[in-house]
């Protein structure tokens, strides 16, 4: 039996990219490839790019020329944010065969262009995997005009898919052995919105709970004005996940303001207390920017201050990066570059001790964990995976992929809690 062509899908970027490439990856094994997220020799690759900030353009480009100086005769497609803000030709120019845009008939075309170049034997090995997770796309495309943000020019304006195509997506993953989904979108709070009638993001989640298997169920990201009564009520199911990912950007009024955020430091708080007096043991993550124009020293510790309140369990902090063609670009007061680099390093210390602080609570306790995938910590295999509230626990012992134990959880270990299987 011949051995299939190798297609390289490697996804830089949101989980919204991580959703598109899944979802070209799948198509691709489909044609007969054997699908690989590493950057190895392949006869074609699909690069998702991304470009919400300078380092993204630069991370991009890189693995552009990447691709082609270790396959000179590969077919080398790209899609994802970054053509969209640096042009086609740009991306012609650093070595792709095809530059395609983010709606679902551009991966289409993609997939098109990639099969009809690269013969695959009829009869090559099925290349048929199985994963732990599913993302699946349910939104895209941003309506609102954040002063930083250059997703609205990459990802258009908002689309949601209905109800019946995410569950037909959910069911395929549940038939492929999948254990959770992960549910994702540009601005997902706004699903259903532009369907006539409207609908709640809570009519998807009940919808993908009463018609699909799905042992495990996550929102990749909310905004505080997204949590209402009816979509916390969701979260009773056991299946779904306590977990909210929630964007803070910034815990002070006037910077929120200026950065044209639909709710304020107040709000945020108020949200974060509704989750938490409607789901036990939650974990709540956020973003936060550092150092966006006219940022004050009392702005940033305005922000520490309401991330300590808030009780974050992981914060991701990103340096503001001017993007061309946003508001902000053009605003006075551009933080000093050293500046955001130290109230970078103050947020990363505080979002360390904060994830400590979360992992230590759970000491002794027992939680679901769903297992991935084995891992090399501190020199020791272990297994890897995520309890229900999105801790990483580390487990030595016999194979335990893809199954979900409950497992008593232990001392801190790597960035995540040792445990035991209790079944």
């Amino acid at each position: 039996m011949d051995q299939p062509k190798v297609a390289a899908v490697i996804t830089l970027g949101c989980k919204l990219n991580l959703a598109d490439s899944a979802e070209i990856g799948r198509q691709l094994q489909d044609r007969g490839f054997a699908v690989t997220d590493r950057l190895c020799e392949a006869s074609a690759y699909v690069l998702n790019t991304c470009s919400v900030t300078h380092v993204a353009d630069q991370k991009s480009r890189r693995l552009i020329r990447a691709a082609r100086r270790i396959s000179p005769g590969a077919i080398v497609t790209v899609t994802g944010c970054y053509p969209q803000t640096a042009g086609e030709a740009r991306v012609l120019e650093l070595g792709a065969d095809l530059v395609v845009g983010t709606r679902d008939r551009d991966k289409d075309e993609l997939v098109s262009f990639i099969g009809d170049r690269v013969s695959v034997p009829a009869n090559a090995e099925s290349t048929e995997t199985t994963h732990t997770r599913a993302f699946v796309k349910a939104q895209e495309g941003c309506n609102d005009v954040c002063a930083f943000c250059i997703v609205p020019r990459t990802r258009h304006r908002e689309e949601s898919r209905s109800i019946e195509r995410v569950v037909q997506e959910v069911r395929e993953a549940v038939g492929r052995g999948v254990r959770e989904a992960v549910i994702t979108g540009t601005q997902l709070g706004a699903w259903g919105r532009d369907f006539d009638p409207p609908l709640a993001p809570h009519r998807l989640i009940g919808g993908i709970l009463e018609q699909t298997d799905i042992a495990r169920l996550r929102f990749s990201s909310l905004q505080p004005q997204d949590i209402t009564p009816e979509l916390l009520a969701t979260w009773q199911d056991p299946r779904v996940m306590p977990h909210f990912h929630l964007a803070l950007q910034s815990g002070s009024e006037s910077v929120l303001q200026a950065m044209r955020r639909r709710y304020t430091a107040r709000e945020f708080l108020e949200a974060v207390e509704r989750i938490r007096g409607s789901v036990a043991d939650v974990a709540i993550t956020t973003d936060v920017i550092a150092g966006f124009p006219g940022e004050t020293d009392a702005d940033f510790e305005a922000t520490l201050s309401l991330a300590r309140e808030a009780g974050f369990s992981r914060i991701h902090a990103f340096p503001y990066s001017p993007r061309t063609g946003t508001v902000a670009m053009k605003l006075a007061g551009q933080v000093d570059a050293e500046v955001k680099k130290e109230r970078m390093s103050r947020l990363l210390g505080l979002g360390d001790e904060l994830a400590a602080e979360f992992r230590k609570a759970h000491e002794g306790t027992v939680r679901p964990v769903l297992w991935e995938q084995a891992r090399m910590v501190e020199g020791r295999q272990y297994w890897h995976g995520y309890t229900d509230n999105y801790i990483p626990v580390y487990a030595a012992g016999g194979h335990l992929s893809n199954r979900i134990t409950m497992t008593r959880l232990g001392a801190l270990l790597h960035d995540g809690l040792s445990g035991e299987t209790a079944g």
